[in-house]
């Protein structure tokens, strides 16, 4: 993955993978806050729809950090926030809005989409706590102990962001909502699907190359 794009108007190289990246650890977030609406049950565990695609952030992070640095990791956490605050803001709008009297759903959309607002807060929070705590693990893991053993960062430093932030969203999401028992069902669900899915992902990190003084 080592195509390059010029920046308009320079010389300057931007890694296609780099886009690419960007573009689907953005896409995670909003499909995952988004997919939190339902609550499945799954295995005896209640669990928000959005952990099945949510995990899969931590390594994409980890491959922004890897490809670009400590700075543009934190820079694209912060831009996901955002675009997240931009989302739950439109949705209320759309909600706002007067319905033609031929769409009869508009009962079904306000009651779906409308509370998201609850759910991308708690998500915006965990977020930026847990990935930003990632981000840290991570660089400590690269300057401090090794760069080799490349699966090892990435299973390390999720490990110790997962549960922050499965404990942070699933208490600010739903804690004054659902029984305390659904919420820590949800929280531990949460934390298998997350694992498991930080397993599977670990060879993502392989994808694209180091960048010098991560």
């Amino acid at each position: 993955m080592d195509n390059k794009l010029l920046k308009p108007g320079t010389d300057s190289p931007v890694a296609t993978s780099a886009v690419v990246i960007i573009s689907v650890y953005i896409a995670a977030q909003l499909l995952s806050d988004v997919g939190s609406l339902k609550i499945a049950r799954i295995a005896g565990f209640s669990i928000d729809a959005g952990t099945f695609i949510y995990p899969l952030t931590f390594t994409i992070r980890d491959l922004v950090h890897k490809e670009l640095g400590k700075k543009a990791a934190r820079t694209v956490i912060v831009l996901a926030a955002a675009i997240n605050l931009f989302m739950v803001a439109f949705f209320q709008f759309a909600a706002w809005l007067p319905q033609d009297p031929v769409w009869g759903l508009g009962k079904e959309f306000a009651s779906i989409l409308g509370p998201v607002w609850r759910i991308v807060i708690a998500s915006i929070a965990a977020e930026v706590i847990s990935e930003f705590i990632d981000t840290e693990v991570y660089h400590f893991w690269v300057i401090r102990i090794t760069q080799k053993y490349q699966w090892a960062r990435v299973l390390t430093s999720n490990a110790v962001s997962i549960p922050i932030d499965s404990l942070i969203f699933c208490w600010v999401a739903f804690g004054f909502v659902l029984p305390h028992s659904v919420v820590w069902s949800i929280f531990f669900a949460n934390i298998i699907v997350k694992g498991l899915v930080t397993v599977i992902s670990l060879p993502a990190i392989y994808l694209v190359k180091e960048k010098e003084n991560a």
